[in-house]
């Protein structure tokens, strides 16, 4: 694969396009499915040696045509191999109509199909283009294939995933491997299909990288690539103020853990100062807490404006356990001509009425950052939320459009989305991060990003990407604190 084409991910509305603009630069468009299929044959080859049988179930579309072309390469090479299809064989037109004819074997029906201990599993029904629920004859020789739990390597995306939301449409195949073509797909990324994918390979057919970066959007796997320019080495030369000034705004003498977590996430990502902003009643236990992080007092509206004019603090977090309510409003809206991060509460406390917020983030200049999980997402973006029509991705573009801020779209399948359309998806976050602490501290590394003059949108993405790093160093039994002390540099 193009090292150009690594991160690069095309929805199947794309991915179909770009066929087209292969065939029309005069690419053979059955040499394409020869290539194709013949790579989900050599994996099957590489992965199954001890397979007894293949089995081939072949669709009625181009995913079919792979699946024929896979089913001869694997008789080829001596393997027992049965064909079963979807449809009737004789309806197929193109590519996949001269691959069924050129394939020596018998093509049986679907539902003649029973699986044995032995079978391997060619899935070769639907692709990424998948848009409605599987025919009920495909969901019953999916649920035979679970319950038998024969392995299957899934050509394309598991049948049954859509390849543009990941969902699952009536049913899908739980794939050991799956092999796809030229770039990823979101259904490869976004969840529930992830899992379904087991080991995703991208194979090279033979389509030039230019075609496939000119027909891409703006859409990535969350990688260093996307950030690497803004995360250079430190100045021998510079000194803490350089690094940026972190400011962290704290709840009440109740909930302080929030803020502190932030912060020591900050001060271990980069920032070269961290303060926590504190309420008069929550200095003591807080000073109780902290050493390398600094504390300030900051009761109200006119203290954070007096602070305000110290312009080396150039980066906020404000949220992680402060509060709901007119003040968290109030602070946020003083902020949001700096960098700022606005998690958890300050979220919440624009849930009624969010227009004043989005409207001082456009004359910001687009340097807040929201890190939303479900349910926040929902009670802040409730018409977006309810769009049942569009993927996670396309739900967090859309409110980062309404919102004019980078919006963080928690979860396994955490998606990054700026105001202009860019987006990158997250896949290298463990389980293990769903526990308590983990936003806050993926709060503090964004808010040390920014801190250092990285960009809204790369500031986000590479904390995010951190994050998971961190939860992966960290292990399963990680709590937010060991997780903080797991935080890599930047590469």
């Amino acid at each position: 694969m193009f090292d150009s084409l690594r991160d690069v991910l095309v929805t199947p509305a794309e991915m179909t396009a770009i066929d087209d603009a292969a065939a029309a630069s005069g690419i053979d468009s059955f040499a394409l499915m020869r290539s194709a299929g013949m790579a989900v044959s050599a994996a099957g080859l590489r992965l199954f040696p001890e397979a007894l049988r293949f089995i081939v179930l072949c669709g009625p579309g181009n995913n079919g045509g792979d699946g024929y072309v896979a089913a001869s390469a694997l008789a080829e090479a001596g393997a027992d191999v049965m064909v079963f299809a979807l449809g009737n064989p004789e309806t197929l037109k193109g590519d996949a109509a001269r691959a069924q004819v050129l394939c020596p074997l018998a093509v049986q029906p679907l539902a003649a199909y029973e699986p044995r201990l032995g079978d391997v599993v060619i899935d070769a029904l639907f692709g990424a283009g998948l848009t409605r629920d599987l025919p009920e004859e495909a969901q019953r020789t999916i649920a035979r294939v679970s319950e038998s739990r024969v392995p299957v390597i899934a050509i394309d995306l598991p049948s049954g995933v859509d390849g543009r939301t990941g969902e699952i449409r009536g049913a899908s195949f739980t794939a050991a491997h799956t092999v796809t073509f030229m770039a990823s797909k979101p259904g490869h990324l976004l969840m529930p299909g992830r899992v379904r994918c087991g080991t995703l390979e991208v194979f090279d057919i033979g389509i030039p990288a230019r075609l496939v970066s000119e027909g891409a959007g703006d859409l990535r796997l969350n990688t260093p690539t996307t950030w690497a320019r803004h995360a250079s080495a430190l100045d021998p030369a510079t000194h803490k103020y350089r690094r940026g000034h972190l400011g962290v705004l704290s709840g009440g003498p109740r909930s302080t853990g929030a803020a502190r977590l932030s912060a020591t996430a900050g001060l271990a990502a980069g920032a070269g100062l961290v303060t926590v902003a504190s309420p008069a009643e929550a200095l003591a236990v807080n000073a109780s807490h902290l050493t390398a992080v600094m504390l300030r007092e900051i009761q109200g509206t006119e203290d954070l404006a007096a602070w305000l004019k110290d312009k080396r603090v150039n980066a906020f977090v404000l949220g992680p356990g402060f509060g709901v309510g007119n003040k968290a409003r109030d602070f946020a809206l003083m902020l949001c001509n700096r960098a700022l991060v606005l998690d958890a509460d300050g979220m919440t406390s624009f849930e009624k009425d969010r227009t004043e917020l989005f409207e001082r983030a456009a004359a910001s200049g687009g340097q807040l950052v929201m890190t939303p999980h479900e349910g926040e997402f929902t009670r802040l973006f409730p018409e977006i939320a309810a769009n049942a029509a569009l993927s996670k991705i396309e739900k967090a573009q859309a409110a980062a459009r309404l919102s004019h801020a980078v919006v963080v779209y928690k979860g396994p399948d955490t998606v990054v989305a700026a105001p202009s359309g860019r987006a990158v998806v997250n896949a290298n976050a463990p389980p293990s991060l769903a526990t308590a602490g983990s936003g806050d501290v993926l709060a503090g590394i964004i808010g040390a990003h920014l801190a250092q003059g990285m960009p809204a949108f790369e500031a986000a993405a590479a904390a995010v990407w951190r994050h998971g790093e961190a939860g992966m160093r960290a292990g399963r039994g990680m709590t937010a604190e060991t997780l903080v002390e797991c935080i890599p540099p930047l590469p």
